[in-house]
């Protein structure tokens, strides 16, 4: 049977990406009996649940992971077709950006880019990984890792040690098992440098790189932040949670750090516009770099 409920994969977008019906309202300007509405009514057209929900708390669904990735690439590639169209492109600049980043570095500090550059429509789109840039369009995409992106330049934007993190009954396991024999039996959580980032903490620490089989992935990394926060695994982090460490619900679970790791910048290839170009020197400045 033909899908036909095209206009909801926008509800279904805001809901996502905020895991939240009530955030989801305000950001769309309707009520929340009318999001839950759509959201359930795009539910039974697909044959498939979307969210979990437990204790008035969303999360989604591995059937609703990979349609809201697929939806994002898809509404994203339709916004700047349309963009291109009226002839805006110029003047709009797309930024690929990882959600974590995003909400606890980059959206504190726009008020700054829209009084320097009035000229100058930005959009966010999020990213999770360099693939999803093979699918995206982007001017350009701030990823974390350690560098070294195959097939794209990329440069340091903002360079932030990690170390592995874990909540306080995380924590305790870590105490009882020895760190070295916690990474081993633990549930160590990807990030968007696959796993690259943790064989660079195995090998800063002396330790071989053997993890369990059990292993949780969590494209989206402000979703991860909460999965370690609820226990699920651990994963690294850097100086961006400082408000769950200081609150107790996260812990630095060594103090052998990944020294090299940090956020970059990393370019799809094109030629950047005068609009991403203003930008990029922006980002720079802000980072001090």
């Amino acid at each position: 049977m033909r899908f036909r409920s095209y206009d909801a994969l926008k509800t279904f977008d805001a809901v996502a990406r905020n895991l939240s019906m009530t955030k989801a309202a305000d950001e769309l300007h309707q009520s929340k009996g009318s999001i839950s509405y759509q959201v359930g009514k795009l539910e039974a057209e697909l044959g498939f649940r979307l969210f979990e929900r437990a204790h008035a708390k969303l999360e989604l669904t591995e059937e609703g992971r990979r349609l809201w990735h697929v939806s994002q690439t898809a509404l994203s590639q339709i916004d700047r077709e349309i963009e291109n169209l009226r002839g805006t492109a110029s003047s709009a600049v797309t930024i690929g950006a990882l959600t974590y980043f995003s909400s606890r570095w980059l959206s504190p500090r726009l008020t700054r880019f829209f009084e320097a550059n009035p000229g100058i429509s930005l959009r966010i789109e999020p990213i999770n990984s360099v693939e999803m840039l093979r699918s995206v369009r982007v001017d350009m995409a701030i990823l974390w890792g350690i560098g070294g992106w195959k097939d794209h330049e990329s440069e340091l934007l903002l360079s932030l040690p990690a170390v592995p993190t874990g909540n306080r009954a995380v924590a305790e396991q870590v105490a009882q098992l020895g760190l070295a024999e916690a990474v081993r039996q633990l549930p160590l959580l990807g990030d968007s440098s696959g796993d690259a980032g943790w064989r660079a903490w195995h090998q800063a620490a002396g330790l071989p790189y053997a993890p369990s089989r059990s292993s949780l992935t969590i494209p989206d990394s402000n979703s991860r932040v909460q999965a370690v926060v609820d226990g699920q695994g651990i994963a690294l982090w850097d100086d961006l949670v400082a408000p769950e460490v200081e609150a107790g619900t996260l812990v630095p679970l060594t103090d052998t750090k990944l020294e090299g790791a940090g956020y970059h910048v990393v370019f799809p290839g094109e030629v950047l516009s005068p609009g991403a170009r203003s930008m990029l020197v922006w980002l720079k400045e802000q980072a001090g770099t």
